[in-house]
């Protein structure tokens, strides 16, 4: 997997350059990108971590490569950079899904600790959204017939109640459960409905 690295946006060199040694100094990775255009570049569905990102810059503006990445449905927590004209800019994109935002000047410490956070939420939500696509993988190896059993067990029924409601023996309701059960790596009917609700 990708190294995790806040990824720094701006335009203006000298602030890549002092954030760059901020960063660096608390042991945090980090990449520097001049522009929108080069940070769209570096093929930003691959990365992990944050981005930094101002505002205001020559070409792309940080707004609109803000937006560009969530219709591709990037999900990296951005922090934006702004200037004290940009403050209802940066809270409305704060509605559409923005990290959290900092006027300049900023504390450095404040900016540092944020960004550190915003790279732990990364690693969370990656984590997450991994854990769901294995119980998804795991309920499409299911039968139709071990889905449907599956469903009245997490509907607390028990297995002579299932037998004659599907019309089928005990016996084949235990196989069945025992089957569904090792399929989705649980022991119990209480692990599979914890196990499903990670869905959720």
């Amino acid at each position: 997997m990708t190294t995790p690295h806040a990824h720094l946006v701006d335009d203006d060199e000298a602030i890549r350059d002092a954030l760059s040694w901020l960063l660096q100094s608390r042991q945090i990775p980090c990449r520097s990108h001049a522009s929108a255009e080069d940070f769209m570049a570096a093929d930003p569905a691959q990365m992990r971590g944050c981005v930094v990102l101002d505002i205001r810059m020559n070409g792309t503006s940080g707004l609109e490569l803000f937006d560009t990445l969530l219709a591709r449905d990037i999900r990296l927590p951005v922090i934006f950079l702004t200037g004290h004209g940009d403050v209802p800019m940066a809270v409305a994109a704060l509605k559409k899904g923005a990290y959290d935002f900092f006027e300049k000047p900023f504390d450095d410490n404040a900016l540092v600790n944020r960004v550190i956070e915003a790279m732990e939420h990364d690693a969370r939500q990656r984590s997450a959204l991994a854990s769901a696509q294995t119980i998804a993988s795991r309920l499409a190896t299911l039968s139709s017939r071990e889905r449907q059993i599956m469903d009245l067990i997490l509907a607390g029924k028990l297995n002579k109640i299932i037998a004659d409601e599907l019309r089928i023996s005990i016996r084949t309701v235990e196989v069945h459960r025992a089957r569904l059960l090792e399929k989705m790596g649980v022991k119990t009917a209480v692990e599979l409905a914890q196990l499903l609700k990670r869905l959720d």
